[in-house]
């Protein structure tokens, strides 16, 4: 491929042009053949198109359609080759930060303390988190006594804002949150070694458990250069969990934000706590937070060419073609026979 000026993306897809000249040649014999078979030796050659019932008036002549299709076909296999002349230059950017989200779907987070409810909240923040997001590579965990992973880590937020309504309790089977499974989930999300590579964990969760070894888990984390941040939900008061998350015969258990719990969390994890507010300033702030900790990177310190493909300009006069060789009761079938 040259580095300039005109050329083909796929060159090999040229050798399908053999196809023309092997038609024409296909033709030609296959109609000297077929005049000459056994009963010519029976008849003079210019009786035997009477004697066979070849004859129905004049013939047609096949040479404009065959000009046609040999064309049609010259565009398309044109077009598949992928024809380029001109391109333009980029710089390419890779992301120097990526960030996997821990969403609790515990019974506690259907608590309504926090209008319209903690799971409700937390779903806004995660979307405001995904539109205000400048090109960090986020992933998704949803979480509660067993965490599943919804989504790897992308640059797709498209798919990760459809997948959010779908998120709720009624996909838990057991009652309870356990937060050390996710972040196991969530540090295999993270791509391993790569120091250059800033690796973020974002926790929104009201906090609601008890799980010991939590601390020297987050230690860990931390040692493999991963941050803990910590998105709060829920209020002091806290408040009773829907009675049709709890199980018949137990009293109904009052959920209250751990804040102390919390903020030793993302202390251990040198990262940020925040309280989850109604605006914008708390998303903004994390994201402040994961890009000063790495800028993006350009890929190798070198612009990137970026071909134009101009195929489909081969395409529009074969529309007309086909429509020439299909129109009028199929001029190509009935020319060719």
């Amino acid at each position: 491929m040259t580095d300039a000026g005109f050329h083909f993306a796929q060159p090999l897809w040229l050798l399908a042009l053999l196809a023309i000249p092997l038609t024409w040649l296909w033709l030609r014999y296959s109609r000297t053949l077929r005049r000459r078979g056994r009963e010519s030796l029976y008849a003079d050659e210019t009786l035997l198109p009477w004697l066979t019932g070849e004859v129905r008036g004049r013939p047609a002549n096949a040479t404009p359609v065959l000009i046609a299709w040999s064309l049609a076909w010259l565009l398309m296999v044109l077009a598949m080759a992928g024809p380029r002349w001109d391109y333009q230059r980029i710089n390419a950017f890779r992301p120097a930060a990526e960030l996997v989200v821990l969403l609790d779907i515990s019974a506690s987070m259907n608590i309504g303390d926090v209008r319209p409810s903690r799971l409700a909240r937390a779903k806004q923040e995660i979307q405001d988190l995904l539109r205000l997001n400048p090109g960090l590579r986020i992933g998704l965990v949803a979480f509660a006594t067993v965490a599943h992973v919804v989504s790897p880590v992308t640059e797709d937020m498209e798919s990760l804002q459809r997948t959010l309504p779908s998120l709720s309790t009624d996909l838990v089977a057991l009652p309870g949150s356990r937060l050390g499974n996710a972040l196991d989930k969530a540090a295999l999300l993270l791509h391993g070694d790569d120091r250059e590579l800033a690796r973020h964990i974002l926790l929104v969760t009201d906090g609601d458990f008890q799980e010991p070894g939590l601390m020297e888990k987050v230690d860990q984390l931390r040692a493999r250069n991963i941050h803990l941040h910590i998105l709060a939900l829920g209020t002091d008061g806290g408040g009773l969990v829907p009675e049709r998350y709890v199980p018949r015969g137990t009293r109904t258990p009052v959920s209250r934000l751990n804040e102390e719990q919390l903020k030793a969390l993302a202390e251990h994890g040198d990262g940020l706590y925040q309280l989850a507010g109604y605006q914008e300033e708390d998303t903004r702030r994390l994201l402040e937070t994961v890009l000063a900790d790495a800028e993006q990177q350009q890929v190798e310190g070198m612009p990137t060419r970026v071909w134009n493909e101009r195929f489909y300009l081969f395409l529009f006069p074969v529309i007309f073609l086909v429509l020439y060789l299909f129109g009028r009761s199929n001029r190509f079938s009935r020319r060719l026979s």
